[in-house]
């Protein structure tokens, strides 16, 4: 969980663009799209496959 610290003399609008930073850097909002929906393992594999595969064939 991204957690930032008030610094002494620090603006709330500093605060809060170093937590966005914080939260793009360790990739929260990317882990809560991907398991907004629940998606089987079967898919899931199949899923990478075709990522794989469209890497591959460049």
């Amino acid at each position: 969980m991204a957690e930032v610290k008030l610094g002494s003399n620090e603006s709330f609008e500093s605060l809060l663009r170093r937590f966005g930073k914080q939260v793009q850097h360790e990739r929260v909002l990317a882990e809560v799209r991907r398991r907004r929906f629940y998606q089987k393992p079967s898919d899931e594999r199949k899923k990478k496959e075709a990522v794989k595969k469209r890497k591959s064939s460049r």
